[in-house]
């Protein structure tokens, strides 16, 4: 692998930003009530609930794991969840929660997007080698159509996307359990898609979580024993990286960190051994605080979770300021339990 050029550290301050438009409605219920950054490691915070669950995958077991939030350009009231079930399927989900498509054959662990090019990250495929599965969403049907499968150098495990705002050119981010991070630019010309390997580096142990920020142009990548790091996201970038917070004594995270979205004001990072969500102020990186997803009356929590996403759009009615999105690792009642899911909760509800 790949080890980085400096000694890791984990500074007061550092810049963080996210590529995802903020309403001014957004921006002030994140920031309502966001507590102390004395607040020490594993302060119980707010507790949420949600309001739509989505059907359950195919597949039993430790199979539910990333989603993927698409807004549709037409109507935000017609935006989907795709979501991963790693044993055997990419799937698609309204926004009550009803499955509208199932990609059989796609053992993708995690899943992103840009505009309606979706990317997941299958790392059994090419006979364990690892790749991408590149996608179209078509806004018509709300459904994905294939368009190529790219092998992967690195074993393709986490994923992440980012679209450069100096030079407008698309990239993903395969990762894989060995440490190891790979950009690939992507390039689509109708249902043409020509790719190529422009970086690879690496962490020192397991990563998979990631999220790449177009407005400050840094990737968060999840070491999931360490904690989460700050790299370039340009190809140019090298492998210059710091600490924005750790599962260590003095950090906020329990391992194993894994799923990293945004939305707002705020970075979430999935905190999975804490059952938990840890934010962290855009502007600065700074810890602000936690929550956590809990047993409602329309559905149950989020536990054990892998992969999250969030957007700030209004997308109609049901999630008029957005919505958080996290996969739940037993999915019980209330609700339709059985096999595991994704929960759906208004982002108005997350406070921290």
């Amino acid at each position: 692998m790949v080890s980085p050029d400096i000694t890791p550290t984990r500074p007061a301050v550092r810049g963080t930003a996210v590529a995802v438009t903020v309403t001014a409605a957004a921006a002030l219920l994140w920031q309502a009530a966001a507590p102390s950054h004395a607040d020490t490691p594993h302060t119980a915070g707010t507790e949420v609930t949600a309001t739509v669950e989505t059907a359950p995958v195919s597949h039993s077991g430790d199979a539910a794991d990333d989603p993927a939030v698409w807004v549709h350009p037409g109507d935000p009231a017609k935006s989907v969840v795709v979501g991963t079930d790693k044993k055997g399927a990419l799937e698609v989900y309204d926004l009550k929660g009803a499955r509208i498509q199932r990609v059989a054959g796609d053992h993708g662990n995690n899943v992103d997007l840009r505009g309606d090019i979706v990317v997941s990250a299958d790392d059994e495929a090419e006979n364990g080698n690892g790749a991408m599965h590149i996608y179209r969403m078509d806004a018509a049907t709300r459904k994905l159509k294939h368009l190529k499968d790219v092998p992967t150098e690195v074993t393709a495990h986490g994923i992440c996307m980012y679209k450069s705002p100096s030079s407008g050119k698309l990239y993903a981010f395969p990762n894989s359990t060995s440490g190891r991070v790979e950009q690939w630019e992507i390039t689509v010309d109708g249902d043409a898609v020509a790719t190529r390997s422009v970086r690879l580096f690496g962490a020192e142990s397991t990563v998979e979580g990631c999220f790449a920020d177009e407005t400050t142009g840094k990737l968060y990548l999840g070491e999931e024993d360490v904690g989460v790091w700050a790299y370039g996201a340009e190809p140019d970038a090298g492998t210059g990286r710091t600490l924005m917070d750790s599962t260590g004594s003095d950090g906020h995270l329990t391992a194993d960190v894994e799923g990293i979205t945004a939305a707002g004001d705020r970075i979430i990072v999935s905190s999975q051994g804490s059952n938990d969500y840890t934010t962290y102020d855009r502007a600065t990186g700074s810890y602000t605080g936690r929550f956590s997803v809990v047993r409602g009356s329309a559905a149950d929590g989020c536990e054990d979770t892998d992969g999250i996403d969030a957007t700030t759009a209004n997308l109609g009615p049901a999630f008029p300021h957005g919505v958080f999105v996290c996969q739940d690792g037993s999915n019980t009642s209330p609700g339709t339990s059985g096999n595991q899911n994704f929960k759906l909760i208004p982002l108005e509800r997350i406070t921290t």
